[in-house]
């Protein structure tokens, strides 16, 4: 039922006296051929501060000649008259009152008890899609690079968030031709495709030391140590050294010549509280470090079996369902008062090193039942670009694409939106 007032362009007729449509008629069994409806949309966005609403249809209705006047009615709102021109009737009618949920449109001419056409829309916030990808290693690979480029060429519509790693600066094996090639790639996607750079923290001893200080090697999530630093717990590192990291991936993405970043996911997904309150104190608006930890279960006694067990301690409650969240200042899995600024975006998607398609659909299904969504939701998918990332892998991604898009809201198929972690943020940003 509809909660407000409908707001129409009226039409200079009506403006000037017209009759009221008067009551709703019968909606048709089928629409009359006769006439001609172009403009309704079958979902309606409902917007928000990252996401413009479609709060309006501009409803055009070619009919027999001689019809007089045509009338259009919104489940059981009083009716609107359209504006007569050129042989066609025409209203912008504004939907954006309308809340979550199916409405009806019924269309009727000349004060016949049964109108000609009836449609049916749905009115839903928006479903975020979200792709990421984790920078493991100083070099994704040229193969991993243009995977990607592909991936965007059969998505156009796609936007990924880059995790991208600090350490591609501070490898002694990466040469400054390497980087310049990373930098320039990184840079097309932003312009090209409105992608996301963002940053990713394995706590690799060149770029730990780089930020001036002293390499942990003992708390790996797979060895009973690690000389490089790759597979150390991000957590193993205090609020005060997480933020000095910070700080020197901003100058070592700074004089490289790419954006600041303000969006993370710990490596391993490793992030603690502390690691959140430092990403909050330096202005980043969003971590996906949460972890849908049981379709994880690959790393089930791997190795030390760290990383499997981690996860499952400091992320229990995470699942294929986990929505966003501010977190509590600390204790990162709590939305308790006093919490951070900083919007905590569950991975509940994971990776498709980890999961197939089938998978990430079974996932993308649980958080949407085809229906009106009553508020903002999210899945946050991803892959990891290095050497590798395989066929296979390539077209899981490609695959779970292919499965939203039969829902994308830019074609009018549902509520699908892609969009950046950042961007999410933003549609999630606490009311003023």
């Amino acid at each position: 039922m509809r909660t407000g007032p409908l707001v129409v362009l009226l039409s200079l007729a009506a403006a000037c006296g017209d009759p009221d449509p008067g009551p709703r008629p019968a909606s048709p069994a089928a629409d009359d051929p006769a006439f001609t409806v172009r403009g309704a949309r079958a979902w309606s966005l409902i917007g928000n501060a990252a996401t413009p609403g479609d709060d309006t249809f501009v409803l055009t209705v070619t009919a027999p000649a001689g019809t007089g006047y045509v009338d259009v009615w919104v489940d059981d709102a009083p009716g609107q008259r359209l504006r007569a021109a050129s042989g066609q009737f025409q209203l912008a009618l504004d939907v954006g009152d309308l809340p979550a949920g199916e409405h009806t449109l019924v269309l009727g001419a000349d004060g016949a008890a049964t109108g000609f056409a009836a449609r049916t829309f749905v009115r839903s916030h928006p479903y975020y899609v979200v792709m990421t990808t984790d920078w493991d290693f100083p070099d994704p690979s040229t193969p991993a690079l243009t995977r990607q480029d592909q991936l965007h060429r059969e998505h156009p519509d796609l936007k990924i968030t880059h995790f991208v790693g600090p350490y591609t600066f501070t490898d002694p094996d990466m040469t400054p031709a390497r980087q310049a090639e990373l930098v320039a790639w990184l840079t097309r996607q932003v312009d090209e495709h409105d992608d996301e750079i963002g940053l990713h923290i394995h706590p690799y001893c060149s770029f730990v030391e780089y930020a001036g200080l002293t390499c942990n090697t003992e708390a790996s999530t797979v060895y009973a140590y690690d000389l490089s630093g790759y597979t150390i717990l991000l957590s193993a590192y205090d609020e005060a050294e997480v933020g000095a990291m910070l700080v020197a991936a901003d100058e070592l993405f700074t004089a490289n010549g790419l954006p600041l970043p303000r969006t993370f996911r710990a490596g391993g997904w490793t992030a603690s509280a502390a690691t959140l309150r430092a990403l909050d104190a330096h202005g980043y608006v969003a971590d996906t470090s949460a972890l849908n930890w049981a379709r994880l279960e690959e790393w089930e006694g791997e190795g030390t079996g760290v990383l499997y067990e981690w996860n499952m301690a400091n992320w229990t409650p995470i699942g294929d369902t986990s929505q966003p969240y501010y977190p509590n200042v600390d204790d990162a899995l709590s939305s308790a008062a006093p919490t951070l600024g900083l919007l905590q975006v569950p991975d509940n998607g994971i990776m498709v090193d980890y999961v197939d398609t089938a998978e990430m659909i079974e996932i993308f299904e649980a958080n949407w039942d085809g229906g009106a969504l009553a508020a903002p939701t999210t899945l946050v998918v991803g892959y990891h670009p290095a050497p590798g990332f395989t066929s296979t892998e390539g077209w899981r991604a490609s695959g779970i694409c292919d499965h939203a898009e039969l829902h994308l809201a830019a074609r009018d198929l549902g509520p699908v939106v892609y969009a950046t972690l950042s961007e999410v943020a933003t549609a999630f940003a606490p009311a003023p």
